[in-house]
Protein backbone atom coordinates (compact mmCIF):
# COMPACT_ATOMS: atom_id res chain seq x y z
CA UNK A 1 0.00 0.00 0.00
CA UNK A 2 3.08 2.44 0.51
CA UNK A 3 2.96 2.51 -3.54
CA UNK A 4 -0.33 4.29 -3.17
CA UNK A 5 0.69 6.79 -0.69
CA UNK A 6 4.01 7.49 -2.03
CA UNK A 7 2.44 8.92 -5.31
CA UNK A 8 0.14 11.83 -4.02
CA UNK A 9 -1.84 13.09 -6.65
CA UNK A 10 -1.15 17.07 -6.32
CA UNK A 11 -4.21 18.55 -6.21
CA UNK A 12 -3.37 21.02 -3.78
CA UNK A 13 -0.60 22.20 -5.69
CA UNK A 14 -2.96 22.57 -8.83
CA UNK A 15 -5.01 24.66 -6.55
CA UNK A 16 -1.99 26.81 -5.80
CA UNK A 17 -0.93 26.97 -9.54
CA UNK A 18 -4.22 27.76 -10.49
CA UNK A 19 -5.05 31.12 -7.80
CA UNK A 20 -0.88 31.88 -8.72
CA UNK A 21 -2.11 31.92 -12.40
CA UNK A 22 -5.60 34.14 -11.36
CA UNK A 23 -3.82 36.76 -9.76
CA UNK A 24 -0.55 36.86 -12.23
CA UNK A 25 -2.92 37.35 -15.34
CA UNK A 26 -6.15 38.91 -13.34
CA UNK A 27 -4.89 41.02 -10.36
CA UNK A 28 -5.26 43.98 -11.49
CA UNK A 29 -8.90 43.36 -11.60
CA UNK A 30 -9.71 42.11 -8.62
CA UNK A 31 -8.01 44.67 -6.82
CA UNK A 32 -10.34 46.86 -8.33
CA UNK A 33 -13.52 44.84 -7.97
CA UNK A 34 -12.44 44.55 -4.31
CA UNK A 35 -11.94 48.11 -4.01
CA UNK A 36 -15.29 48.61 -5.46
CA UNK A 37 -17.13 46.67 -3.43
CA UNK A 38 -15.28 47.81 -0.05
CA UNK A 39 -16.29 51.32 -0.86
CA UNK A 40 -20.29 50.05 -1.62
CA UNK A 41 -20.41 48.39 1.51
CA UNK A 42 -18.47 51.35 3.56
CA UNK A 43 -20.97 53.92 2.31
CA UNK A 44 -24.08 51.41 2.97
CA UNK A 45 -22.82 51.31 6.72
CA UNK A 46 -21.57 55.16 7.33
CA UNK A 47 -25.22 56.46 5.84
CA UNK A 48 -26.88 54.44 7.94
CA UNK A 49 -24.41 54.91 10.68
CA UNK A 50 -25.18 58.97 10.16
CA UNK A 51 -29.06 58.54 11.09
CA UNK A 52 -29.55 58.36 14.63
CA UNK A 53 -30.73 55.07 15.84
CA UNK A 54 -33.57 55.50 17.20
CA UNK A 55 -34.71 56.87 13.64
CA UNK A 56 -33.37 53.24 12.07
CA UNK A 57 -35.69 51.49 14.46
CA UNK A 58 -38.68 53.86 14.01
CA UNK A 59 -38.44 52.96 9.95
CA UNK A 60 -37.71 49.31 10.61
CA UNK A 61 -41.10 49.40 12.85
CA UNK A 62 -42.67 50.77 10.24
CA UNK A 63 -42.02 48.22 7.27
CA UNK A 64 -42.60 45.62 9.57
CA UNK A 65 -45.66 46.87 10.59
CA UNK A 66 -46.46 47.04 6.63
CA UNK A 67 -45.88 43.66 5.84
CA UNK A 68 -46.79 41.76 8.74
CA UNK A 69 -49.83 43.92 10.91
CA UNK A 70 -48.40 41.97 13.78
CA UNK A 71 -48.79 44.22 17.41
CA UNK A 72 -46.51 41.17 18.68
CA UNK A 73 -43.97 40.72 16.15
CA UNK A 74 -43.49 44.85 16.41
CA UNK A 75 -43.01 44.30 20.28
CA UNK A 76 -40.24 41.99 19.89
CA UNK A 77 -38.17 43.70 16.89
CA UNK A 78 -38.78 47.00 18.71
CA UNK A 79 -37.32 45.23 22.48
CA UNK A 80 -34.32 43.17 20.39
CA UNK A 81 -33.38 46.57 18.65
CA UNK A 82 -33.56 48.10 21.89
CA UNK A 83 -31.47 45.75 23.84
CA UNK A 84 -28.92 45.33 20.66
CA UNK A 85 -28.41 49.26 20.85
CA UNK A 86 -27.91 49.04 25.11
CA UNK A 87 -25.49 46.39 24.56
CA UNK A 88 -22.94 48.94 22.14
CA UNK A 89 -23.26 46.54 19.66
CA UNK A 90 -25.48 49.03 17.18
CA UNK A 91 -22.71 49.67 15.08
CA UNK A 92 -21.55 46.34 14.48
CA UNK A 93 -25.09 44.91 14.09
CA UNK A 94 -25.66 47.16 10.60
CA UNK A 95 -22.41 46.00 9.61
CA UNK A 96 -23.49 42.42 10.04
CA UNK A 97 -26.90 43.51 8.25
CA UNK A 98 -25.33 45.25 5.41
CA UNK A 99 -23.17 42.20 5.15
CA UNK A 100 -26.00 39.72 5.01
CA UNK A 101 -28.39 42.09 2.78
CA UNK A 102 -25.86 42.10 0.39
CA UNK A 103 -25.02 38.58 -0.14
CA UNK A 104 -28.71 37.79 0.05
CA UNK A 105 -28.80 39.88 -2.49
CA UNK A 106 -26.33 38.91 -5.12
CA UNK A 107 -27.19 35.12 -3.90
CA UNK A 108 -30.89 35.58 -5.29
CA UNK A 109 -30.22 37.78 -8.50
CA UNK A 110 -27.72 34.91 -9.60
CA UNK A 111 -29.65 32.04 -8.05
CA UNK A 112 -33.07 32.24 -8.93
CA UNK A 113 -32.30 32.61 -12.44
CA UNK A 114 -30.10 29.77 -13.12
CA UNK A 115 -32.70 27.73 -10.48
CA UNK A 116 -35.41 29.01 -13.76
CA UNK A 117 -33.02 28.12 -16.40
CA UNK A 118 -32.15 24.16 -14.48
CA UNK A 119 -35.59 23.49 -13.77
CA UNK A 120 -36.04 24.02 -17.98
CA UNK A 121 -33.46 22.18 -18.91
CA UNK A 122 -32.86 19.24 -17.07
CA UNK A 123 -28.47 18.92 -18.18
CA UNK A 124 -28.10 22.09 -17.14
CA UNK A 125 -29.10 21.28 -13.42
CA UNK A 126 -27.33 17.10 -13.94
CA UNK A 127 -24.17 19.98 -14.24
CA UNK A 128 -25.15 22.04 -11.79
CA UNK A 129 -26.09 19.34 -8.73
CA UNK A 130 -22.14 18.08 -7.96
CA UNK A 131 -21.23 21.48 -8.28
CA UNK A 132 -24.22 22.75 -5.46
CA UNK A 133 -22.89 19.88 -3.32
CA UNK A 134 -19.83 20.57 -3.19
CA UNK A 135 -20.18 24.30 -2.62
CA UNK A 136 -22.42 22.85 0.99
CA UNK A 137 -19.93 20.62 1.64
CA UNK A 138 -16.58 22.21 1.76
CA UNK A 139 -15.78 23.52 5.27
CA UNK A 140 -16.38 27.33 4.88
CA UNK A 141 -12.95 27.94 6.33
CA UNK A 142 -11.80 26.53 2.82
CA UNK A 143 -13.29 29.52 1.09
CA UNK A 144 -11.65 31.90 3.22
CA UNK A 145 -7.82 30.89 1.56
CA UNK A 146 -7.96 31.65 -1.84
CA UNK A 147 -10.58 34.35 -1.57
CA UNK A 148 -8.62 36.12 1.22
CA UNK A 149 -5.35 35.92 -1.27
CA UNK A 150 -6.95 36.89 -4.33
CA UNK A 151 -9.20 40.25 -2.15
CA UNK A 152 -6.94 40.80 0.82
CA UNK A 153 -7.94 41.74 4.57
CA UNK A 154 -11.64 43.31 4.57
CA UNK A 155 -15.59 43.00 3.35
CA UNK A 156 -14.54 41.70 0.27
CA UNK A 157 -13.48 37.76 0.95
CA UNK A 158 -16.10 37.53 3.81
CA UNK A 159 -18.97 38.61 1.23
CA UNK A 160 -17.67 36.87 -1.59
CA UNK A 161 -17.13 33.64 1.04
CA UNK A 162 -20.63 33.77 1.92
CA UNK A 163 -22.08 34.08 -1.68
CA UNK A 164 -20.32 31.05 -2.37
CA UNK A 165 -21.99 29.34 0.93
CA UNK A 166 -25.48 30.66 0.51
CA UNK A 167 -26.02 30.17 -3.48
CA UNK A 168 -27.08 27.02 -3.67
CA UNK A 169 -30.17 27.57 -1.85
CA UNK A 170 -32.01 29.48 -3.95
CA UNK A 171 -30.76 27.90 -6.70
CA UNK A 172 -32.54 24.53 -5.27
CA UNK A 173 -35.30 25.88 -4.45
CA UNK A 174 -36.16 27.68 -7.14
CA UNK A 175 -35.83 24.78 -9.54
CA UNK A 176 -37.66 22.53 -6.85
CA UNK A 177 -40.61 25.52 -7.10
CA UNK A 178 -40.49 25.50 -10.79
CA UNK A 179 -40.10 22.08 -11.81
CA UNK A 180 -43.19 21.24 -9.38
CA UNK A 181 -45.40 22.96 -10.86
CA UNK A 182 -48.17 21.29 -11.63
CA UNK A 183 -48.97 20.35 -15.25
CA UNK A 184 -52.87 20.87 -15.18
CA UNK A 185 -51.49 24.65 -14.63
CA UNK A 186 -49.00 25.05 -17.51
CA UNK A 187 -51.60 22.96 -19.81
CA UNK A 188 -54.18 25.41 -19.22
CA UNK A 189 -51.91 28.54 -19.49
CA UNK A 190 -50.51 26.84 -23.01
CA UNK A 191 -54.37 26.64 -23.73
CA UNK A 192 -55.18 30.37 -23.32
CA UNK A 193 -52.21 31.11 -25.49
CA UNK A 194 -49.55 31.96 -22.87
CA UNK A 195 -45.86 32.26 -24.78
CA UNK A 196 -42.85 31.12 -22.74
CA UNK A 197 -42.28 34.02 -20.90
CA UNK A 198 -45.85 34.63 -20.12
CA UNK A 199 -46.33 31.25 -19.02
CA UNK A 200 -42.96 31.80 -16.88
CA UNK A 201 -44.16 35.06 -15.29
CA UNK A 202 -48.02 34.60 -14.72
CA UNK A 203 -47.91 30.88 -13.50
CA UNK A 204 -44.62 28.74 -13.09
CA UNK A 205 -43.55 31.81 -10.78
CA UNK A 206 -46.18 32.37 -8.94
CA UNK A 207 -46.37 28.75 -8.28
CA UNK A 208 -43.19 28.47 -7.34
CA UNK A 209 -42.93 31.69 -4.78
CA UNK A 210 -43.25 29.94 -1.25
CA UNK A 211 -40.23 27.62 -2.11
CA UNK A 212 -38.87 30.40 -3.87
CA UNK A 213 -39.26 32.34 -0.67
CA UNK A 214 -38.01 29.61 1.35
CA UNK A 215 -34.79 29.68 -0.60
CA UNK A 216 -34.61 33.39 -0.23
CA UNK A 217 -35.18 33.01 3.89
CA UNK A 218 -33.05 30.40 4.07
CA UNK A 219 -30.29 32.03 1.96
CA UNK A 220 -30.27 35.33 4.84
CA UNK A 221 -30.17 32.48 7.67
CA UNK A 222 -26.96 30.92 5.75
CA UNK A 223 -25.02 34.29 5.11
CA UNK A 224 -25.57 34.92 8.44
CA UNK A 225 -23.94 32.34 9.96
CA UNK A 226 -20.96 32.88 8.17
CA UNK A 227 -20.83 36.22 10.46
CA UNK A 228 -18.19 35.18 12.83
CA UNK A 229 -16.45 33.49 9.97
CA UNK A 230 -16.23 36.41 7.96
CA UNK A 231 -14.26 38.31 10.86
CA UNK A 232 -11.43 36.17 10.26
CA UNK A 233 -10.28 37.26 7.00
CA UNK A 234 -11.10 41.33 8.86
CA UNK A 235 -15.18 42.05 7.83
CA UNK A 236 -16.25 43.98 10.63
CA UNK A 237 -19.49 42.88 12.07
CA UNK A 238 -20.72 40.86 15.16
CA UNK A 239 -18.40 38.03 14.14
CA UNK A 240 -15.48 40.31 15.75
CA UNK A 241 -16.30 40.55 19.12
CA UNK A 242 -17.22 37.19 19.20
CA UNK A 243 -13.47 36.16 17.98
CA UNK A 244 -12.53 38.70 20.18
CA UNK A 245 -14.40 36.78 23.25
CA UNK A 246 -12.85 33.92 22.18
CA UNK A 247 -9.48 34.73 22.24
CA UNK A 248 -9.43 36.64 25.43
CA UNK A 249 -11.78 34.12 27.19
CA UNK A 250 -14.01 37.46 27.71
CA UNK A 251 -17.46 35.66 28.44
CA UNK A 252 -19.35 38.25 29.07
CA UNK A 253 -18.56 39.75 25.83
CA UNK A 254 -19.25 36.57 23.74
CA UNK A 255 -22.61 36.32 25.59
CA UNK A 256 -23.52 39.93 24.96
CA UNK A 257 -22.24 39.08 21.34
CA UNK A 258 -23.86 35.88 21.12
CA UNK A 259 -27.00 37.32 22.24
CA UNK A 260 -26.94 39.95 19.41
CA UNK A 261 -26.59 37.84 16.71
CA UNK A 262 -29.46 35.30 17.64
CA UNK A 263 -31.84 38.75 18.17
CA UNK A 264 -30.73 39.10 14.42
CA UNK A 265 -31.40 35.72 13.42
CA UNK A 266 -34.51 35.90 14.85
CA UNK A 267 -35.44 39.12 13.25
CA UNK A 268 -34.59 38.31 9.81
CA UNK A 269 -36.56 34.96 9.65
CA UNK A 270 -39.83 36.76 10.88
CA UNK A 271 -38.93 39.28 8.78
CA UNK A 272 -38.82 37.15 5.86
CA UNK A 273 -41.82 34.67 6.44
CA UNK A 274 -44.96 35.82 4.85
CA UNK A 275 -48.16 37.00 6.67
CA UNK A 276 -50.16 33.83 6.70
CA UNK A 277 -46.94 31.73 7.93
CA UNK A 278 -46.45 33.82 10.73
CA UNK A 279 -49.32 34.12 11.73
CA UNK A 280 -49.46 30.39 11.78
CA UNK A 281 -46.75 29.97 13.73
Amino acid sequence: MNWLTEHKIPLGDWMELFVDWLIEVAGGFFDLLSEVIENIILFLVDTIEMVPPLLVIAIILVGVWFLHRSIGLLVFICASLLLILNLGYWLETVQTLVLVVSATFISVLIGVPLGIAAAHRPWLYTMLRPILDLMQTIPTFVYLIPTLILFGLGYVPGLISTIIFAIAAPIRLTYLGVSKVPSELIEAGLAFGCTKSKLLYKVELPAAMPNIMAGVTQCIMLSLSMVVIAALVGADGLGKPVIRALNTVNISQGFEAGIAIVLVAIMLDRICKSRSSSKEG
